[in-house]
């Protein structure tokens, strides 16, 4: 009896192994956004956010953008100061859009935000910029107070409800059509200016 339950229970494990090592494989070809630093520094008119990620779309996001899909990559960015007697208060916020899209008539990628339009011969290049952000006022002189100790949040995401609607239920469904966004969680100290 013991040996004809071995096979069964070979099987099985086989089995288990395989759905393993495949759901690994599809969440290696997920992407990533992920915040590597940022800071706060004191400009003339208040404080500027400097930052950078490492983006990685993953090969089906890549596809589809290189097929005319166009994506959208928000940054969003909040200070808070922290109340032991209340929720914490809200200072300030920032929120970018960029529209990252592929033109097959001129074979570059096009990056918009706002009005601004920039193109790029490789989706690298484009992703480059997207991954940095340089001096971008978030808060006007006067807002901080110098030694005040405030909470900063910075996030870069792909805004899946801008994707056509068919794709927003794959993008909820299937996982190489998701991309992981994590937050960047830090304390900033308001200095003398």
């Amino acid at each position: 009896m013991t040996a004809s339950s071995t096979p069964g229970w070979r099987n099985r494990l086989s089995a288990w192994l395989g759905a393993a090592l495949l759901t690994l494989a599809v969440a290696a070809y997920a992407g990533s956004i992920e915040p590597r630093r940022a800071a706060l520094t004191p400009t003339e008119d208040g404080y500027a956010l400097s930052a950078e990620f490492a983006v990685e779309l993953g090969p089906r996001l890549e596809e589809a953008v290189a097929k005319g899909l166009p994506l959208y990559f928000v940054v969003e960015f909040d200070l808070t100061r922290a109340r032991w007697y209340w929720v914490n208060e809200h200072i300030a916020d920032r929120r970018l859009e960029y529209r990252l899209a592929y033109n097959a008539l001129t074979r570059q990628y096009r990056l918009s935000l706002g009005t601004l339009h920039q193109s790029f011969e490789s989706l690298a290049e484009a992703l480059r910029v997207i991954s940095r952000i340089a001096a971008l006022p978030v808060v006007d002189r006067g807002v901080l107070k110098p030694g005040e100790v405030y909470n900063a949040a910075l996030r870069l995401s792909l805004d899946r409800s801008q994707l056509p609607k068919p794709l927003q239920v794959d993008a909820l469904a299937d996982r190489e059509w998701q991309v992981d966004a994590k937050v960047l969680r830090w304390q900033f100290t308001a200095s003398e200016k």
